[in-house]
């Protein structure tokens, strides 16, 4: 054999020992028995799993409700422990004052007990034949006095509870709107007895201007009661008999 010859014996034989290869590797996995790459799959097992996954994320979604639940708890027993910012006690005390001072000024028989005994015990007490005329004058000159005394004190309680309406006014309308603007209980509880408050001055008001009014009427009565009585005494007097004329020497002309 010449040398060309076997060079083309093994170009053949190289070019089908190729072919093989090239077959092989296209053929790949189909040529390896299919057992070895099967998967199982088991559709109850596949199931229980999700069900398992969803109540997990069920527990999860309630955890995280609970937590917002708490949460939000927490902040409304905050808001219901924030003290309210407004108060109106100073100025409250302020107007019981001003009326407490009105009747403390009280003229002649002022609202004590003792002192309208001892008023009663003499300048209003019945008259009798043991007093003198003076007396009887003086005596009704202190009780007119102490009746237009008391017109007088009547009048400024009356005027002092009129000058407490505008403050009074003023304080409901700021606790009516922080009552309404209240972020909690503790606040709305604290408004409501501050307008409980203002009601209460407001009744204490009205009674210091109920009681002076009574007061000036009380002893405007006792003064005609004592007026008539003392009248009687004076037209008894006057028409008692004296002991008459009694003739004395004069001198004359000296």
């Amino acid at each position: 054999m010449t040398r060309t010859s076997v060079m083309e014996k093994r170009s053949a034989r190289l070019r089908t020992l190729g072919a093989a290869g090239l077959v092989a590797l296209s053929l790949g996995p189909t040529a390896m028995p299919a057992r070895a790459f099967d998967i199982v799959y088991d559709p109850s097992n596949y199931s229980q799993n999700v069900l398992t996954a969803a109540r997990e994320l069920q527990q999860i979604n309630n955890q995280i409700t609970s937590l917002q639940n708490q949460a939000q708890s927490l902040i409304n027993q905050v808001r219901n422990l924030t003290s309210l910012p407004y108060s109106s006690l100073q100025q409250l005390q302020s107007s019981i004052q001003r009326t407490q001072q009105l009747l403390s000024q009280a003229q002649n028989i002022a609202f004590d007990v003792q002192k309208i005994d001892q008023a009663f015990q003499t300048t209003y007490s019945p008259a009798n034949a043991s007093q003198s005329d003076q007396a009887l004058i003086a005596n009704a000159r202190q009780r007119w006095q102490t009746t237009v005394g008391s017109l007088e004190d009547a009048l400024k309680v009356q005027a002092g509870v009129v000058g407490n309406l505008d403050t009074n006014r003023t304080q409901m309308s700021s606790l009516v709107t922080a009552s309404q603007s209240a972020t909690g209980a503790l606040q709305a509880a604290q408004a409501g007895n501050q307008i409980l408050a203002l009601q209460a001055q407001q009744l204490g008001d009205l009674t210091a201007a109920v009681a002076a009014q009574g007061r000036a009427q009380s002893l405007q009565a006792a003064q005609q009661e004592a007026a008539q009585d003392q009248a009687r005494e004076q037209l008894r007097r006057f028409l008692t008999p004296g002991s008459g004329y009694q003739s004395s020497n004069v001198t004359m002309f000296h």
